[in-house]
């Protein structure tokens, strides 16, 4: 059975763009036209100004199309969504000053019409698709719109999906049911749980709209009769490989010796002129910001100096290709500790029940004994990791990328060899992702993602939410 809401979210924002868009033009020309008290150089009347803007509203639209600001994926990721309204706003006004440009008589009253219509355009469409994106979450919480989905599978995947599916009011799925065994359930024991696809059929008192597979049956009547059901019902159906890794990041269909189709997997997305422009965006940013934060850096310096002990922390790091390089921080922990591993340094301080404590809270722990006063004012405002600029501008490891870790921390994680396919970053998409609150694991999980996904586009979001990261001390 379809389910029509995504279609009818979609058709709101095509005409909640429409309107922010001709709004937008249309205060931009009251602004300069009836606001401004300068005289305008030609005095066009609004009727044709807006018939002008009407023309261009459907290729403004389709533009948006072309960007992806109507596919499904883009609900969650504000970042790219806000990147891409801003994107298409810029080139929705060049093509308004190309339309005056080739029009016999001036269409526009004021050079700055343009200028004041495209930042009103970015204001108002953000404000616009906030709206309309508020108003279907709740409608979520009330049961409206949501897609009810079956879920097949016993094993991990199937339980990260219950469990990441589970708030319906933020994704927008209702599991009607899983088939499987009990620990698919995770700790969600309230979702109906059934043994066999058929079984689910019968007690489902609700559509289902989509159908996840996780896992294919060794009965292979058994998987047809999965798919068959969903394309004679017209209902969605996605199956979710055994082997995820093999199916993201750099992945091509290629003809093998022309006939036979084969798909080719990279271990990472940043291959090519990526890696030229990621480290040519490493080697411009880092020295702009060590220049800007040179005065920081000598008073940091000066009051390492001071407190007595070395005044930087170095530490051998794994990088690229499984690469060991020194990285440099300011030394943050009281000088008897430095140099020591946590499992050293609590032991020497006759504080062994602090290693596992410390091993499980994601390496930190709150009012960590080892760390000194002014330590702790580094790391809160993560000054102490501005030496690792030099390490970038060296080629040790990037502005973005997978945390660096010792080689003991990986030696044995058994996906070791995919996280270093590219450069350790200063920061990465697991320290913005939820700094003190996630485990080792998870962290490289977030590595792995990063890796397999990469594009320059999410290193710049990962950047400015590092910002904010760092402003609010988290």
């Amino acid at each position: 059975m379809k389910n029509n809401s995504s279609l009818v979210y979609n058709v709101f924002l095509v005409i909640g763009d429409a309107l922010a868009l001709s709004a937008a033009f249309a205060g931009a020309y009251l602004i300069r036209a009836d606001l401004y008290n300068a005289p305008v150089a030609y005095p066009i009347h609004a009727i044709t100004y807006m018939t002008m803007f009407a023309s261009l509203l459907p290729l403004w639209l389709i533009l948006f199309m072309m960007l992806g600001l109507y596919k499904l994926g883009m609900y969650e990721r504000r970042f790219s969504e806000a990147g891409k309204l801003l994107v298409g706003s810029f080139i929705g006004m060049l093509f308004v000053i190309f339309w005056n440009y080739l029009s016999v008589r001036p269409l526009l009253p004021s050079k700055l019409v343009p200028i004041y219509g495209f930042v009103l355009a970015f204001f108002f469409l953000i404000s616009i698709r906030n709206m309309i994106r508020y108003v279907r979450t709740k409608l979520f919480s009330y049961g409206i719109g949501l897609n009810n989905v079956l879920i097949i599978g016993n094993n991990s995947v199937t339980t990260e999906l219950v469990t990441s599916l589970h708030d319906s009011r933020r994704s927008g799925y209702n599991v009607a049911a899983v088939v499987g065994g009990k620990e698919a359930l995770g700790d969600r024991k309230a979702t109906p749980l059934y043994h066999r696809f058929s079984e689910a059929l019968k007690h489902t008192k609700v559509p289902l709209h989509t159908i996840i597979q996780t896992e294919l049956y060794a009965d292979e009547s058994r998987n047809r009769e999965i798919l068959e059901y969903s394309q004679s019902h017209h209902v969605s159906y996605r199956f979710v490989p055994g082997n995820t890794e093999l199916f993201v990041g750099n992945i091509d269909v290629e003809l093998f010796r022309n006939s036979l189709p084969v798909i080719a997997v990279q271990q990472t997305a940043l291959t090519g002129w990526g890696q030229v422009i990621k480290r040519a965006f490493d080697i411009t940013m880092a020295a702009v910001i060590l220049l800007i934060t040179s005065p920081i850096l000598l008073a940091v310096i000066i009051a390492e100096f001071l407190s007595g002990g070395d005044v930087f922390f170095r530490q051998t790091r794994l990088t690229r290709f499984n690469r060991e390089f020194k990285v440099f921080k300011f030394r943050t922990l009281i000088k008897k500790y430095n140099g020591l591993s946590p499992e050293d340094g609590f032991m020497k301080m006759g504080r062994p029940d602090l290693i596992k404590l410390y091993r499980d809270s994601g390496d930190q722990i709150p009012n960590d004994p080892r760390i000194s006063r002014l330590g702790n004012f580094l790391r809160r405002t993560s000054i102490d990791e501005l030496p690792q600029l030099f390490n970038i501008i060296l080629g040790d490891i990037s502005l973005v990328g997978p945390r660096t870790l010792v080689p003991q921390e990986l030696s044995t994680y058994e996906k070791r060899h995919t996280i270093l396919s590219v450069k350790s970053g200063l920061t990465g998409l697991a320290q913005v992702s939820g700094r003190k609150n996630i485990s080792f694991e998870q962290r490289r999980k977030l590595d792995l993602y990063y890796v397999q996904n990469w594009s320059f586009w999410m290193d710049l979001v990962i950047l400015a939410k590092t910002i904010r990261v760092i402003l609010e001390g988290s």
